[in-house]
């Protein structure tokens, strides 16, 4: 099976998150593309059997490009194997992990038509080097609201690696969609 992976990142861990992906997929010999939804005019759909789309979040939002990616391609989407994640820090805490329990991604889910055929949230990574001043303010701001890390020069990876292989067996697992096209033609 040919898999595109399509991702937004704010700060590069999603895409660590993708990499971690990709590897157990290509464990199967399936094929994969890992793209930026900022370089996705190239990407024809028709060209996968499965897509996954993983986001971050900033400041309780997904990316526009990524939104926009979606809702232009429901159909599409729909016609393949599909599956998709989001990163975030609230899902640092058990009790925000899960698509029913995320407000995040609750709220992205009522942004799209689409409906992907498999959900995941993953706690992202806090960096607080990495970021510009403004950012590292805002974001110590609401980790001191929220309860999380305020050191000013902390970095904490609160990404459950096993959840995320879990979520990658699951993918691989999927068959393509009965209900369209995949890189074979019509299914």
């Amino acid at each position: 099976m040919r898999t595109l992976i399509l991702y937004s990142s704010t700060d590069g861990h999603t895409i660590k998150i993708c990499q971690f992906l990709q590897k157990i997929i290509e464990q199967q010999e399936d094929e994969t593309t890992l793209i930026s939804v900022e370089h996705e005019s190239g990407i024809n759909l028709k060209d996968f059997d499965r897509v996954i789309i993983g986001a971050s979040v900033r400041y309780g939002k997904h990316s526009p490009l990524i939104i926009n990616f979606i809702n232009n391609n429901p159909r599409m989407l729909d016609s393949l194997s599909n599956a998709f994640f989001s990163v975030n820090l609230v899902a640092r805490k058990p009790e925000k992990r899960t698509p029913e329990t995320n407000p995040y991604l609750k709220i992205l889910l009522k942004q799209i038509s689409w409906k992907p055929m498999e959900l995941a949230v993953f706690a992202g990574k806090l960096d607080y080097p990495r970021y510009k001043f403004p950012d590292r303010q805002m974001i110590r701001l609401i980790m001191w609201m929220t309860g999380g890390p305020t050191e000013r020069n902390a970095v904490v990876e609160f990404t459950d690696w096993k959840q995320v292989e879990a979520f990658g067996r699951r993918v691989i697992q999927m068959k393509p969609s009965p209900n369209g096209y995949n890189a074979a033609g019509l299914v």
